[in-house]
């Protein structure tokens, strides 16, 4: 119901279909919007990149807008990164490892999904884990457990999206499930570019593209290189060329893996790649004038707390609570057309309304 009447929020103004006793108020609206998530990323973990990158050159200090997110799932105080990523991309929370399934068994649909409904927008993700993993699934898929894989790639291989990037090119060959089907064909069939490199990925000039850059999940930061930089900035440039502009998932999707090993090294080299990206991303955004750039986490991970430190040396002492994932709120960081409204304390649910409010280009008040 909640979604329904975000829906008729959004579109019936666009419709032209007034609203009693309402006015309809224009609003400054982005043409594109790019919500990048930080797996496992709360606060400690983005004060610690802050300092690694000694202090001022951060790329989350050129954000004008912050804010919190409540990350709690439907029936569990801690999340996981299923629920989590439903909760982000649809605005519905559901039971832990679940992905876009509610405890009634209805299906709801990821902003990236409506955005190319309602909107005509172009949508895509990038992401350093499995094209499969749960934020990525969450995005297109509709299962109750979010590691079945052969179920979830078959649904990635039939969306809607012009752009997908990440690992895990083996859940792809029949040789590999036990369905015996080949979801590849399914995507070049649909008109995909299937490219299984960097440099495949960078040649390409296709208005649809499907790179799984990886047999398995992709090499932690220090041996995958600039795949999540250079991911993203494809993904820009392919869904630049559609009219309407696009939307983008963007996950940094190892942060979460460092911190449930409680690698500080790990982390380092995570948050420096996830700043890399940063700066690309809102070097375009600047340029473009149009784009909405909000980042945030579906949960923290690992209970970081950072007790001493060295912000000339760029040196963080990390202490770990757990292994496991904490129930705490996680920053939200906004720039770009609308932007202000992502300041304050917000549920993890709120994040569809907004984005599809400020593609529409109208608020009612």
């Amino acid at each position: 119901m909640k979604k329904l009447l975000v829906m008729l929020l959004c579109v019936l103004p666009i419709m032209g279909m007034g609203q009693r006793n309402k006015q309809q108020v224009e609003q400054p609206h982005p043409r594109n919007v790019i919500f990048i998530v930080g797996d496992g990323m709360g606060t400690a973990q983005v004060y610690s990149s802050i300092v690694s990158q000694r202090g001022n050159n951060s790329a989350f200090l050129r954000f004008p807008f912050t804010g919190f997110s409540r990350t709690y799932s439907h029936n569990k105080y801690t999340t996981d990164s299923g629920a989590g990523g439903t909760a982000l991309m649809t605005g519905q929370k559901v039971e832990n490892h679940h992905i876009a399934k509610r405890p009634d068994g209805s299906e709801p649909s990821s902003f990236l999904v409506d955005a190319k409904f309602f909107f005509g927008k172009a949508a895509g993700f990038v992401v350093t884990s499995s094209v499969l993993d749960a934020t990525p699934a969450s995005t297109y898929a509709h299962v109750t457990n979010r590691k079945l894989f052969d179920s979830i790639s078959l649904q990635m291989s039939r969306c809607p999206f012009e752009v997908m990037i990440g690992g895990d090119k083996n859940h792809f060959l029949p040789q590999n499930r036990e369905d015996g089907l080949s979801p590849l064909d399914t995507l070049r069939a649909r008109g995909y570019d299937m490219v299984f490199t960097p440099s495949q990925m960078a040649l390409t000039h296709s208005r649809k593209l499907c790179a799984l850059l990886s047999d398995d999940n992709p090499d932690k930061a220090m041996e995958r290189g600039r795949m999540l930089t250079l991911g993203s900035l494809k993904a820009i440039e392919t869904l630049n060329q559609y009219d309407n502009g696009f939307v983008l998932m963007i996950e940094g999707s190892q942060i979460d893996w460092a911190c449930h090993n409680n690698d500080s090294l790990y982390l380092t080299a995570e948050m420096a790649d996830f700043e890399d990206m940063l700066n690309a991303v809102l070097d375009f955004a600047e340029r473009d004038g149009n784009t909405l750039v909000v980042v945030t986490a579906d949960h923290e991970t690992g209970g970081l707390t950072l007790l001493k430190g060295d912000i000339e040396q760029g040196v963080n002492r990390y202490s770990w609570a757990t292994g496991g994932h904490s129930g705490v709120m996680v920053p939200v960081f906004a720039y770009g057309p609308g932007a202000e409204r992502f300041s304050g304390v917000h549920q993890n649910t709120d994040f569809y309304g907004l984005f599809m409010e400020l593609m529409s280009g109208k608020v009612v008040k």
